[in-house]
């Protein structure tokens, strides 16, 4: 019988330097989209999948993100004597009662591979999965639910994976896998940033994992890379010897998070889409289109993130 996966983990711990200055003293997760801070929509994605234990990976200067996943009973008792309600249901979704936040520290940047390794005394002998915060979903079901449903059918480790660009994959991790049925394809390999010529696919892993307990080990045999960096991939590469493990083309749209033109698109896009603001947002993007200074709307910015269309979007 398959374990139910209860524990997530974010890591958070990076500089976010593609941001500076806006992120000297405040961490990138934090950053808005709309009205809600990237590590938010993580989270919310998390809990929607029937994940209990959230455990962010974090260094010295991610305070905020501990403070923002924390009660603040003068604000609550101040929008209750407004009146203002739907304000206040909105902060008491950041803490479900039935979901606990959990924080241990990466006490240096040694890549991804090394913050999943700092939680391993926390998630224990159990499956688990990791969201990158960076990478902005939007998918009904969510993708990690989407994905938690393949681990249930399979028992097996399961990486999210969408097509990018030829000139684009040296900047991802790039699988290998055999032919499948559907979205799900057996992996036999994934190489990090590979040189194009030498890439096995133009699939990506991009974001959101799902992983037996055997990846630790799997962590602990690995050697560093470049800049000293132990890398997620190459314990993956490992994994996928030892244990099935595959790959997923999830329904869904992406948005790269961690680039700005990314992040724009994101934040427009979900702007669209606001209950509130979509409207005259929607109105405000049409006057901008015709403005003879030549403001850029929501297509051109998508097209100018340089991926086609910046998420795949897949039937079903």
């Amino acid at each position: 019988m398959t374990t139910r996966i209860r524990k997530a983990v974010l890591p958070v711990a990076g500089l976010g330097t593609r941001f500076l200055p806006a992120t000297k003293s405040s961490p990138k997760e934090m950053l808005p989209v709309v009205d809600k801070p990237l590590v938010q929509y993580a989270v919310e994605e998390a809990v929607d999948a029937g994940i209990d234990e959230i455990v962010f990976v974090t260094s010295k200067s991610k305070r905020a993100i501990e403070d923002h996943f924390d009660g603040c009973a003068e604000l609550e008792q101040l929008l209750q004597l407004q009146g203002k309600h739907e304000m206040l249901s909105g902060l008491k979704r950041l803490l479900p009662p039935h979901v606990r936040y959990v924080y241990v520290r990466q006490p240096e940047a040694r890549g991804l591979g090394h913050a999943i390794g700092c939680a391993r005394a926390l998630i224990g002998n159990e499956p688990f999965a990791v969201i990158l915060p960076d990478d902005l979903m939007d998918a009904q079901p969510g993708v990690l639910r989407q994905m938690l449903t393949q681990h249930e059918a399979t028992g097996a480790s399961i990486v999210a994976v969408q097509p990018v660009p030829a000139e684009e994959v040296g900047r991802y991790g790039i699988v290998r896998c055999l032919d499948g049925i559907g979205r799900l394809l057996p992996l036999t390999g994934i190489v990090e940033k590979p040189d194009p010529a030498q890439a096995p696919s133009r699939l990506a892993a991009v974001g959101r994992y799902v992983l037996t307990p055997r990846l630790f080990d799997c962590l602990e045999r690995i050697v560093p890379g470049k800049n000293g960096e132990y890398q997620l991939t190459d314990a993956i590469a490992q994994l996928c010897v030892e244990d099935p493990v595959y790959a997923y083309r999830f329904s869904g749209r992406r948005f790269d998070c961690g680039s700005k033109l990314g992040y724009l698109a994101a934040t427009i896009h979900f702007a669209l889409r606001h209950p509130e603001l979509g409207e005259p947002f929607r109105r405000m993007l049409d006057e901008t289109r015709s403005d003879s200074r030549g403001v850029i709307g929501e297509d051109d910015v998508v097209a100018a993130a340089g991926r086609g269309p910046i998420v795949p979007s897949y039937a079903g």
